[in-house]
């Protein structure tokens, strides 16, 4: 059996992982990154929010993904029957990146790679972990390719950046159950040969067909629209016949884009992910951390997948390569409750958007200027910011500020 060792095995080539190896590599660490699939791969997750704009900035990887011309995005809409709350990522509380991307992962993860392997690093696809057997100082994991052929890595340390995969929760028992409700999504690409000109053929839009229902229109720069629907699972089964029979039946929903995307072709046969939201028992452990979707998952009503994907790759890769200098590290403190702070605010707005909560701040008639600013950059990924009330009082200030637009539409006699 082959064997081999380096400093770091990466899980995993999307976005997180990719991060997490260009850092470790840029730092001169031997790194070995292994994905189970063969790119360009089609994957979900195609609005990115401008956070994570910082992470391919600071490991060298935004040049190579500018070069792609792929869909800016400056903000995202909101729609509910004939109100409209936008959002403007130049227009928020957080200093930082005012815009980012709408991509097909397909070219976008496909790009990331492709650039790795023009700097050196180890990149193997189509190989699938099979075991990890931790030892004292080490661990020694178990991949196999599509020939059946398996062969072993040893390793100081593993970053599980598979995704929805969940290597190491799965192989470590670290599953358990999301405390955000029960969605899945059903989604498909069109060629948007009816779309508008200008910027509504070009601007993301989230249409809200019910409390909790809603279809995601991502328009990209190739000519092709992703379309989508989240809604409680009960509620998404309920359609019956193939998936494009489902899909059909439910962009019938929606007032705004039904008309725009009635008979034509889908590009594939609409996929469905069940019960998205996931969760784990802990983020790390002797020897390994997992990051992006390995760990946490919430509902991508907010687009926020990528960004945390990144946020945790570059965050563990940073402590990883002080443990490796020898250095001492609170990953408790550093790494964990880092993340869940982070995790923890988004599951705040994700909850109250389903509540409805949020849904009346956003189309509320006496809109507060100030308020939207702060909610912006909570949208825009920057969700460790503590000068922003809406992140460090956000258990309680969503409740309070919806508990107040009641009372506004009250007193109006609405």
């Amino acid at each position: 059996m082959k064997k081999e060792k380096t400093d770091v095995l990466v899980i995993g080539a999307g976005p997180s992982g990719s991060v997490a190896a260009a850092y470790l590599f840029n730092e001169g660490f031997f790194v070995k990154v292994v994905e189970k699939s063969k790119f360009p791969r089609f994957v979900i997750g195609e609005s990115l929010i401008p956070r994570c704009m910082d992470h391919f900035e600071a490991v060298g990887l935004l040049d190579c993904l500018k070069e792609k011309n792929f869909e800016i995005k400056t903000g995202a809409r909101f729609l509910q029957g004939a109100k409209v709350c936008e959002f403007d990522f130049s227009k928020k509380h957080t200093k930082g990146w005012d815009w980012t991307w709408q991509v097909p992962r397909a070219e976008f993860d496909k790009t990331l790679t492709d650039e790795l392997l023009k700097r050196g690093v180890d990149i193997e696809f189509e190989k699938e972990v099979l075991a990890v057997d931790f030892k004292e100082n080490h661990s020694v994991t178990t991949i196999m390719d599509q020939e059946g052929n398996s062969s072993e890595i040893e390793a100081k340390f593993i970053i599980d950046s598979s995704g929805f995969g969940r290597v190491l929760p799965r192989l470590l028992d670290l599953e358990k159950p999301s405390e955000i409700p029960k969605h899945s999504s059903i989604f498909t690409h069109v060629r948007d040969i009816r779309r508008p000109s200008g910027w509504e053929g070009h601007r993301i839009t989230f249409d809200i067909v019910s409390q909790e229902t809603w279809l995601w229109v991502i328009p990209f720069s190739n000519g092709y629209t992703s379309i989508g629907y989240v809604g409680p699972t009960e509620y998404l089964e309920s359609f019956e016949g193939t998936m494009e029979d489902r899909l059909r039946k439910m962009m019938k929903l929606s007032d705004h884009y039904h008309d725009r995307f009635e008979g034509l072709a889908y590009a594939f046969e609409p996929k469905m992910i069940k019960n998205i939201a996931k969760s784990v028992k802990q983020l790390y452990g002797k020897g390994f951390v997992l990051t992006g979707n390995s760990a946490e998952f919430l509902d991508p009503v907010f687009s926020s997948g990528v960004t945390f994907a990144t946020e945790s790759a570059h965050v563990s890769a940073k402590l990883i390569a002080k443990e490796l200098r020898g250095e001492e590290v609170d990953w408790e403190t550093e790494y964990s409750q880092y993340m869940l702070e982070g995790v923890e605010v988004f599951s705040t707005y994700v909850k109250e958007w389903y509540t409805g909560n949020l849904q009346k701040i956003f189309f509320t008639d006496s809109e507060n200027p100030l308020i939207k600013e702060q909610i912006c950059s909570v949208l825009a990924g920057y969700v460790w910011d503590k000068t922003n009330p809406f992140v460090k009082n956000h258990h309680r200030l969503v409740r309070t500020v919806a508990h107040i637009t009641d009372l506004e539409k009250e007193n109006a006699g609405l």
